[in-house]
């Protein structure tokens, strides 16, 4: 079997246009990654975390040998934590910019490289706090791209919950909530919040919307150390064998 530490990462960068900056992202390639072969994508925010503390490349790489998941590409798009909260959060200085990026530069940049299948599973969105926040408003903005958001404790604020309510019909996004129980305090630039309360509210919003979507409470609080343990099975929720055949 090949050897699981030896996973492919590599860095690569874009300049863009609506955020004046060039953005550095993190692309990891499943073993036996074949240029002629089309591979579902990944897509998460806060890039340097979900590869770093997240070890996001690694557990990937274990569940496609181990555990035959489908192959798929990882793209982490690094972020700039002085603008952080003016990019991810809904109504944020930054937001439009962000998300015109993600959809209009990012996306068509990666997929000049890597090809997507035409059907099936193409693309899921991951995003821890805020990064859960701008993950769902991306995949709302264009949902005809995105089959599967993966939030992990979600900074649901009233403005997503609002547009989550008024979105109509709600499109068969595939969500996949999780929050530990022990958010109930979490520190943020508005002072400490209860995003169990939160995730709860935007869950019973999905439900009246008859969305299709996972809801998890864990005991855990607003960290990696939580975050990292329960990524293996949101990545089999997605890329279990055949679950996407078209």
């Amino acid at each position: 079997m090949t050897d699981i530490h030896k996973r492919k990462v590599i860095g690569d960068s874009l300049n863009s246009t609506h955020l004046g900056r060039a953005m550095d992202v993190r692309i990891f390639l499943p073993p036996g990654y074949n240029e002629l072969l089309s591979y579902p994508v990944l897509y998460t925010q806060d890039g340097q975390d979900f590869f770093m503390y997240g070890r996001i490349a690694t557990l990937a790489q274990q569940l496609i040998l181990e555990e035959n998941l489908e192959p798929f590409i990882i793209v982490g798009v690094d972020v700039n934590r002085q603008h952080r909260t003016s990019e991810y959060g809904s109504l944020g200085s930054r937001n439009q910019a962000y998300r015109s990026f993600f959809l209009e530069e990012l996306i068509p940049f990666i997929e000049s490289r890597y090809r997507v299948p035409n059907s099936g599973l193409q693309r899921v969105l991951a995003g821890d706090s805020l990064g859960g926040t701008v993950s769902l408003d991306i995949a709302l903005d264009k949902p005809e791209l995105f089959q599967g958001v993966i939030s992990l404790s979600g900074a649901f604020y009233e403005p997503l919950q609002k547009r989550i309510r008024e979105t109509e019909p709600f499109p068969p996004i595939d969500l996949y909530l999780l929050i530990g129980e022990q958010e109930t305090a979490v520190e943020t630039d508005f002072g400490p919040l209860d995003f169990v309360e939160m995730n709860r509210q935007t869950r019973d919003i999905l439900a009246e919307k008859n969305a299709r979507y996972t809801y998890i409470e864990k005991p855990g609080i607003h960290t990696w150390g939580f975050w990292q343990k329960e990524l293996p099975d949101a990545l089999r929720h997605y890329f279990r064998p055949t679950i996407w055949v078209p």
